[in-house]
C-alpha cells in the first residue's frame, strides 16, 4: 500500500475512534466527514440540542503534499501523538492550527 493510501486510512480510523456520541441531546449527530478526492477530514457534531441548533467541528485534517495537516483538534487528546503511534513519520504531520512561525518548535513538520 502506498503512503498516500496509508495515511488515508490511518486518518480514518483516528475519526473513528474519537467519534464518540453527543451527550446533550438525542437530535445530535456524530458526523465523520471523508473528502478521499480531496483529502479533506472531519469529524463533528450537527443536530439540534433543543431549540439551539449545534454545528460542532472536533477534527479537521488535510492531506496536502503527502503530509497530514492537523488543521483543527477540538479533543484533549494529542492527536499528532495519535497519528505518531499509528506509523506517521512526525516529518509527514503539519500542526496547520499553530502559525508558521511557532510550528519550527513543535517537532513536526514546518510545512
Amino acid at each position: 500500500m502506498d503512503k498516500l493510501q496509508q495515511y488515508r486510512q490511518i486518518i480514518q480510523q483516528v475519526l473513528t475512534e474519537q467519534a464518540h456520541p453527543y451527550t446533550y441531546s438525542n437530535d445530535v449527530e456524530t458526523e465523520i466527514i471523508c473528502d478521499t478526492e480531496r483529502d479533506h477530514y472531519q469529524l463533528a457534531y450537527i443536530g439540534w440540542e433543543d431549540q439551539k441548533r449545534i454545528f460542532s467541528l472536533i477534527l479537521h485534517f488535510d492531506i496536502k503534499d503527502g503530509k497530514i495537516w492537523i488543521q483543527y483538534n477540538g479533543t484533549e487528546t494529542p492527536i499528532a501523538q495519535v497519528l505518531t503511534d499509528q506509523g506517521v513519520l512526525a516529518s509527514d504531520i503539519v500542526l496547520g492550527f499553530h502559525s508558521p512561525f511557532k510550528r519550527q518548535f513543535s517537532g513536526y513538520a514546518v510545512t
